[in-house]
């Protein structure tokens, strides 16, 4: 799926629930995909709204994939309703099925009165297979891509304005660092936010992030970014020194946003030797972050032309290896990110 797919993803979701809120269901809803926020979403919908509360005793069948096999799903789903204008079948974590294909046999002729839920969990289908192409032709299909690392502040806005709230693009940074592309966790960490900010508040910031959330602005990798941009190495070693030494530091994580970093100034760099002057668009395009952070960027090429950018670069591959057991020798993986943090300064 195309970059910002997750914005048409989004919007197929909310028409499926908002259908599901005025009492109109397809006969199958196929949900899957390899982040699993969307597909739960409209699962949990569903079963919301399908059904009264006094109609689900005889009407609602809730299975999972490991406990069932198709043959089992279709019989329940080609059961009527009881006392009730519908039923609803609902097969999760539908992955786990051994027959999971079979199920075509079903979707190929539905029974009408019955609503089909086969929800997948960071899995998908073969979409060359009979299941995919039956559910197309009669249920909806939503498909749900993991978020590439720089597109989750972009996201998180947009699920923010979706709740009627705004969010500054640092405190987006900042969820974004500490929820990674976990959006199920950063939907739970932003309930846990609303119910500790202040009535009336319309914009989230750093701070209420750092306060509610449990993550340092100024230890973060979020800032620590920022500071090599500038090439503030004090600060720099003093935010990775800290980084390192959380009980909960993971190298890898440190290491993918370094990465996404430095491949942003590399791409920022290529647009600036076809155009010295680029449109906003253009710069939005390559770097795929807000405008709020344009002049960090503008700063860090001057600091990281082509040839230093290339060589940070190859450190970053030399101590992904060193921080999985390759030369690494007696270091800590904490020690190894501020030794990294050193050579990057001095490039």
């Amino acid at each position: 799926m195309a970059s910002k797919g997750y914005i048409a993803v989004a919007q197929q979701c909310n028409d499926i629930i908002e259908d599901a809120r005025k009492g109109v269901f397809k006969n199958v809803y196929l949900l899957m995909g390899a982040e699993p926020f969307y597909p739960d979403l409209v699962c949990k919908a569903i079963m919301q709204y399908a059904l009264n509360d006094w109609e689900r005793d005889f009407n609602e069948t809730v299975c999972y994939g490991a406990d069932v096999d198709a043959e089992k799903v279709i019989t329940a789903a080609r059961r009527f309703p009881m006392m009730a204008e519908r039923q609803l079948v609902v097969v999760k974590e539908a992955q786990a099925m051994k027959s999971i294909e079979d199920l075509a046999i079903y979707c190929n002729n539905p029974l009408p009165e019955t609503v089909l839920v086969i929800c997948l969990h960071a899995a998908t289908v073969d979409k060359r297979r009979s299941l995919y192409k039956s559910v197309q032709k009669v249920g909806v299909v939503v498909e749900s891509p993991l978020l590439k690392d720089y597109e989750l502040p972009d996201w998180i806005s947009s699920y923010y304005r979706s709740i009627h709230l705004d969010i500054d693009p640092e405190a987006a940074g900042l969820l974004a660092e500490a929820a990674g592309t976990d959006l199920s966790r950063i939907a739970a960490e932003t309930e846990k936010l609303l119910k500790n900010l202040p009535e009336g508040t319309s914009v989230v910031t750093a701070a209420d992030i750092e306060r509610n959330v449990g993550i340092s602005r100024e230890f973060s990798v979020f800032e620590l970014t920022r500071q090599l941009s500038m090439k503030d190495g004090p600060k720099a070693l003093r935010t990775a020194y800290f980084i390192g030494s959380a009980p909960r530091f993971v190298m890898a994580m440190s290491l993918g946003a370094l990465f996404t970093h430095f491949q942003r100034i590399l791409r920022y760099e290529a647009l600036l030797a076809r155009d010295r002057n680029p449109s906003q668009q253009d710069k939005i395009a390559v770097l795929g972050v807000s405008p709020f952070f344009f002049r960090e960027y503008d700063t860090a090429v001057r600091n990281y032309p082509l040839g230093k950018c290339m060589a940070v670069i190859s450190l970053l591959t030399e101590y992904d290896y060193r921080s999985k057991g390759g030369e690494g020798g007696e270091a800590s993986q904490g020690e190894l990110l501020t030794e990294l943090v050193s050579k990057i300064i001095n490039i």
